[in-house]
């Protein structure tokens, strides 16, 4: 058979930075690491034909049933050369790994983490390191294949919790870096990198301030002198930045992102972790339990996010007013006017969604079940019958969501305000004034674009900048916004906690016919059946995945056992056939965020707890119940130790559905197969530390309240302790939303941001009067 996948890719390209200098690793340190990857996702060989050492070597028969169990959930215009290729790559075989994980470990690890693992992948190549680690004299490189397979799988179950955490952390790794550069991988599921549905869009011509190269040789910091300075591009700045400026404000706003176009979106998956993400997609939490993934794009989160557009729930708003917060804001007609005045401008309605199988399951399933259900409002400006696109975590290249960069800052432009991009805000300048501590400006670091107007290139211009201002607004986001209030010299002590991140476990579901589950609006309906478990506001939601085969694979349950590493590469390849679904808390436990040290880096401190980890276990076993009712073959979920539960077909049931080609079950969830299969689960719960959990969603870390005793900010959102300074973004949120942020964070900066125009505009005609009298 010829190979038929050919693709015509429309985006323009965005080559990445340069990779730090300094390799991160030793040359015995990177042979450790490639030997533990090539063991995690391994070239797979039948006996006739393999090396120990570089393949997994399968019985000639059980190759050939798994090359005929891949050739049947595949496209059927995969070649046999393909599918062959994609048996025999290996993670050391492909640049692009070797060149991510670099990264990672030169800028985007914490330095503890980092040091940690260079000493074992240090232990890992002298014989004595390795019986240590592993049992066997023998370097790990010199294992055979199956050998080092043998020692992931006794890490993972073993006594010792390190162990358990090692090969949770690299094998995670590796499956995440080789799902995001696999030259094979999109062409065995016919992953199309441009998306199917929608047309490229006009985007806002934004115009960028440049910085002029400094004429003095000691190199003085460039000085502009502005109103307002708002540091950060995202919901809550965009909103702010529209307001201030049409009140006649002069604003500027300064992002260490840069602005990517809509004919560079949607970015690769491997591109779009690294120009539309904090920390190239990858923030570990301090126990490496929890994957957080934070936007760090022009438009912040906004730009990356999944269209959901959900109102602040009213007993959320409540609680928020009550004791112990005590803020009356958010129950009055003010705060519904502000979430009004945001959704309108965004033109967020869920009239005319197209549901795609994912969102349909969530549908039916709890329709079928007697559960609470509804359509998620979309941010598409009343077009959700032409936004039928799952790439937005890429960047919407068709401008139909209607995210920051289309709305908000296109506003504020249009207003007058001055946009830098490439600006690293290092401190907020205080001066003493009238005997209190007062915001004047900000100091950061600007790094302009290379000559070919990409970030590629080495030939670019470093200033230092100070931006001198009457009012600064910090809207870095929940993890940002404090860190920079800390450099600044702020010692409030709520600073940096009360970090709240929706914690999420995932469960999938594998269905007969061909699902392509990138296909489709990302999150369009939600299940609220589970949000109040504990009468207080706590609970599960479940909601949409979005299937991205970089984004989803690294999440599948690792089949150390059944298969091993082989069933990993079938089990890739059935993303075809899959959806997926996260039981999503509103959490009533906390962390807080840090600044480590030596890097700087944002460090999260977080650990879902027992008592949020139970609600989540009813939401997980509420979308296995979905599934099942809706005729799924396989589910799975990512609880350590407890297999997939697999339908036969005559448990499917005698009726078929026309449309899909699923069954349905006879029983419904009474099975008892199916039953004991959720008392495991229940059960078994999340085990520590091998469990592995994610959020998409950071709040709290600058709390709003009425006292500085709990609080960060005031009701007006600024800072205690000093004048002119305010943060508006999810970081003052109370408490955790329940609801994906994006409006309740516009909502609240619309608020604020307002009040601030009109004190400022009070104070000028104040000031003017004085001025008349003093004449």
């Amino acid at each position: 058979m010829t190979e038929a996948y050919v693709e015509v890719i429309r985006q323009t390209p965005a080559p990445l930075p340069p990779l730090p200098e300094g390799d991160p690793l030793s040359r015995a340190q990177w042979t450790s690491f490639m030997a533990i990857a090539d063991a995690v996702i391994p070239s797979v060989r039948p006996k006739t034909t393999a090396q120990k050492l570089k393949d997994q070597v399968l019985p000639d028969k059980d190759y050939s049933d798994a090359y005929n169990s891949l050739r049947a959930v595949i496209s059927e215009d995969a070649s046999d050369n393909l599918l062959k290729e994609y048996f025999t790559e290996a993670p050391s075989s492909i640049l692009a790994f070797k060149s991510n994980i670099y990264r990672l470990l030169a800028q985007n690890i914490g330095n503890d983490a980092k040091q940690q693992m260079l000493i074992v992948l240090s232990l890992l190549n002298t014989c004595a390191g390795a019986l240590i680690l592993t049992g066997f004299p023998v370097r790990i490189a010199a294992q055979p294949v199956h050998t080092r397979q043998l020692i992931l799988r006794r890490w993972s179950t073993s006594i010792i919790p390190s162990l358990r955490m090692l090969a949770r952390s690299l094998t995670s790794l590796t499956n995440l870096y080789w799902a995001r550069t696999s030259p094979t991988l999109g062409r065995v599921l016919a992953f199309p990198r441009t998306p199917l549905h929608g047309t490229p869009g006009k985007g806002f011509d934004f115009a960028f301030l440049q910085i002029p190269p400094s004429e003095s040789p000691k190199g003085l910091p460039e000085t502009i002198e502005t109103d307002v300075i708002i540091v950060g591009s995202g919901c809550g700045a965009a909103v702010s930045a529209k307001n201030l400026s049409e009140a006649g404000l002069k604003v500027i706003v300064v992002d260490k992102a840069y602005h990517w176009p809509p004919e560079h979106l949607p970015m690769s998956e491997e591109n779009a972790a690294v120009q539309l993400f904090m920390n190239g997609g990858t923030i570990i939490s301090d126990d490496t339990t929890m994957n957080v993934i934070a936007g760090g794009a022009w438009g912040g989160g906004g730009t990356v996010n999944w269209s959901a557009s959900l109102q602040t729930q009213g007993y959320v708003r409540s609680e928020w007013a009550q004791a112990p917060h005590n803020l009356p804001l958010f129950t009055s007609p003010a705060f519904q006017d502000s979430l009004d005045r945001v959704c309108g401008r965004m033109g967020v309605t869920a009239d005319g969604i197209r549901h795609n199988k994912t969102n349909q399951v969530i549908l039916d399933g709890a329709k079928k079940l007697g559960w609470a259900v509804k359509e998620v409002p979309q941010n598409c400006g009343g077009e959700n019958d032409r936004h039928y696109c799952g790439y937005c975590t890429l960047g919407c290249g068709s401008c139909g969501k209607k995210g920051p960069t289309e709305t908000f800052l296109p506003d504020a432009a249009r207003a007058g305000a001055i946009f830098i991009e490439g600006f690293d805000a290092r401190e907020v300048l205080f001066e003493d004034r009238n005997g209190k501590k007062t915001a004047v400006g900000v100091k950061g670091v600007w790094v302009s674009r290379d000559s070919q107007g990409g970030v590629s290139g080495k030939d670019k211009t470093t200033r230092e900048v100070i931006i001198k201002a009457k009012k600064v607004i910090i809207s870095a986001g929940t993890l940002q916004s404090p860190l920079l209030l800390l450099r600044s010299g702020l010692r409030n002590p709520h600073i940096g906690r009360n970090l709240h991140l929706h914690p999420v476990t995932i469960v999938f579901g594998i269905w007969d016919e061909e699902v392509r589950p990138w296909e489709g609006g990302i999150l369009t309906a939600v299940c609220s059946e589970f949000e109040n478990l504990d009468s207080h506001g706590h609970g599960a939601k479940i909601e949409a995945m979005t299937m991205l085969p970089g984004w989803i694979i690294p999440f599948l349950p690792y089949p150390y056992d059944d298969g091993g590493p082989a069933t990993m590469k079938s089990l890739a390849a059935k993303v075809r056939n899959m959806t997926a679904y996260i039981s999503l808390v509103r959490e009533r436990d906390t962390g807080r965020v840090w600044a480590e040290k030596q890097t700087g880096l944002c460090r999260v401190d977080y650990t879902v707890s027992k008592f949020d980890q139970k609600h989540m276990v009813e939401g997980m076993l509420g979308i296995a119940k979905m599934l099942y009712v809706t005729g799924a073959r396989e589910i799975l979920t990512m609880v350590p130790g407890v297999p997939s539960f697999v339908r036969e077909d005559d448990e499917l049931g005698s009726q078929k559905d026309a449309a899909s080609g699923n069954g349905h079950a006879k029983d419904g969830i009474n099975d008892p197969r199916f039953q004991a299969w959720l008392d495991k689960l229940r059960n078994t719960g999340f085990p520590s530390p091998q469990s592995v959990f994610g959020s998409a969603h950071q709040m709290g870390t600058c709390r709003m309240g009425n006292s500085p005793r709990t609080s960060v900010v005031d009701p007006k959102g600024k800072v205690w302790g000093v004048e002119g300074c305010y943060v508006m973004d999810a970081s003052v949120f109370p408490s955790a939303s329940g609801v994906n942020p994006m409006v309740t964070n516009m909502a609240i900066a619309d608020w604020t941001s307002r009040e601030l125009a009109r004190e400022m505009a009070t104070a000028e005609v104040e000031a003017e009067g004085a001025e008349k009298a003093r004449l």
